[in-house]
């Protein structure tokens, strides 16, 4: 059995107590995080280590975005793309070496897209649409049992957000993005693991705005943070849980963990 969990951490330095509160009642054999915030000298390596996590690949940037991706089971940074193709740290890649051997893990962070959906009035939008097309000309090419994690930015179905119609012009479930994610779960067959096993139209979210002052009553929720697997991957897939209490943690992130258990 391997569980791994992903979560938009939004600010790994800020939020280090959350997350080893996390880790210590959840327990994941392999965490991927999103939006570190931090370079990798001053990721906090001390911490993670003292709680068993000895082995992490760290893809850092100061201030902004960052990925990481820290681990009990021995593995090797295996890849960094660059779909952004401007330098930003969005990808990293993993190879577990350990239990789940050879299963390649991939930890991305899409960029959210900006306010309009409009790219020639949003570079920002054009942005998030060129990296997914950049995402999918990868997925194309992979021959390996692969899970990708991460905040996707995108809720596709109509039952990820809380209000499709009022969502439907809001960056994050308009028809281009979906398509654009579509595509790129097609040029694998990526299975959509929490779908998989919290099928629609069951509630299922994974963000929340901060501007909510309750945000349990108003449940203004959106998926946009997902974990997708090659076929024969998502066929050993046991178990999906999401994390909502860390949301009324102190300090929190607007987003949950999400935690999915294989046997391997």
């Amino acid at each position: 059995m391997v569980k791994i969990a992903t979560w938009n951490i939004n600010s790994v330095r800020l939020r280090m107590p959350q997350v080893e509160r996390f880790l210590t009642e959840h327990a994941p054999d392999v965490l991927s995080l999103q939006e570190i915030k931090t370079v990798e000298e001053l990721f906090p390596h001390e911490a993670f280590e003292k709680l068993g996590y000895t082995h992490r690949a760290v893809h850092g940037q100061k201030g902004y975005h960052g990925v990481a991706t820290v681990s009990r089971i021995p593995l090797r940074e295996f890849s960094r793309h660059d779909w952004q193709d401007n330098g930003e740290a969005r990808h990293v890649g993993v190879e577990l070496l350990g239990p789940g051997q050879g299963m390649i893990l991939e930890n991305v962070y899409v960029p959210a897209g900006g306010d309009t959906p409009d790219r020639e009035q949003n570079l920002k939008f054009g942005q998030k649409l060129d990296f997914l097309e950049r995402m999918a000309f990868w997925a194309d090419a992979i021959d390996r049992p692969t899970l990708i994690v991460g905040d996707f930015n995108i809720a596709p179905l109509e039952c990820d957000v809380w209000n499709h119609k009022q969502l439907l012009k809001v960056v994050s479930h308009t028809p281009i993005e979906i398509e654009a994610l579509d595509r790129f779960r097609n040029a694998h067959g990526w299975v959509d693991l929490g779908r998989e096993l919290i099928p629609a139209p069951e509630r299922y979210y994974s963000w929340w705005s901060y501007r909510a002052k309750d945000w349990r009553q108003g449940d203004r929720g959106r998926r946009l943070d997902h974990m997708w697997a090659s076929p024969q991957l998502a066929a050993q897939a046991l178990n999906h849980q999401v994390i909502e209490e860390t949301r009324d943690w102190e300090k929190c992130s607007d987003h949950v963990p999400l935690v999915m258990e294989f046997d391997l």
